[in-house]
């Protein structure tokens, strides 16, 4: 078991014993914990995660767009059609530009890499709450840096009282490597898939704010949890009250 797992493990018991959400939730957002820290291993040099993980995510990623597809009005085969596309596009076209690109302890493994995740994950999953779609963003991103922060605890050596350096110190965690064109590559990533989230984040609080955006139920399982934490997080994590003028809410 990895730490990674634990931390998805305790992560997804948090979201049930502190924030009350939904199990479905929990357990989505302790995977995504689990699976985002062994992305910085995809630049290995053995080959066996790239191809594990892209396996993984050439069939995660097309069903977390699902509704998305389904949103902008598409049929369930032309939906079908587009996720067939998706699973090829990652399976084969990313995976092998990823191999080609990547190397070991590069940019791959630095906080602009977490953040691109980050907003992957946030683009991808599609939810009414705008809180849990950034809890899943910050759930990927907190495996990822557990990943990162581990890799650099690794790279001390201690020796009795003594403690040393090895080779890979400062290279996990870290904003920019040595050469210019794979931190120009990277930032230009980050930033732009940062800009794309910032819009969808903006654009789906003006609709919540006028309304335009039904209420998607099944977040709650049980009744709100007997903690200070609930009364903030209770607007946007919880069912939305009953209309006026409903048997509910007179």
């Amino acid at each position: 078991m990895t730490f990674s797992s634990m931390l998805g493990a305790a992560n997804g018991i948090a979201a049930t014993m502190v924030f009350n959400l939904d199990w479905g939730v929990a357990l989505m957002a302790a995977g995504i914990t689990a699976v985002c820290g062994l992305l910085p291993d995809l630049d290995s040099q053995s080959g066996v995660p790239v191809r594990e993980m892209f396996n993984l995510a050439a069939v995660l990623v097309p069903l977390m767009l699902l509704k998305r597809l389904f949103k902008y009005g598409l049929t369930e085969d032309q939906a079908f059609a587009v996720l067939s596309m998706l699973y090829v596009f990652i399976r084969f076209g990313v995976s092998r530009f990823f191999k080609k690109l990547c190397v070991h302890r590069g940019m791959f493994h630095s906080i602009p890499a977490m953040s691109i995740v980050g907003s992957l994950i946030f683009l991808t999953y599609t939810h009414d709450s705008l809180l849990l779609r950034l809890y899943m963003a910050a759930s990927g991103m907190l495996g990822f840096l557990s990943h990162l922060v581990l890799d650099e605890l690794c790279s001390v050596d201690f020796n009795g009282m003594s403690v040393k350096l090895n080779q890979f110190a400062g290279s996990a965690v870290k904003c920019f490597g040595p050469s210019l064109g794979p931190n120009l590559f990277c930032w230009s990533i980050a930033l732009t898939m940062g800009y794309f989230s910032w819009l969808d984040y903006e654009k789906q609080g003006e609709a919540l704010k006028k309304g335009t955006l039904p209420s998607q139920h099944g977040v709650q399982a049980m009744p709100p949890p007997h903690n200070p934490l609930h009364k903030l997080l209770q607007p946007v994590l919880y069912q939305d009250p009953a209309p006026k003028g409903s048997k509910e809410n007179p």
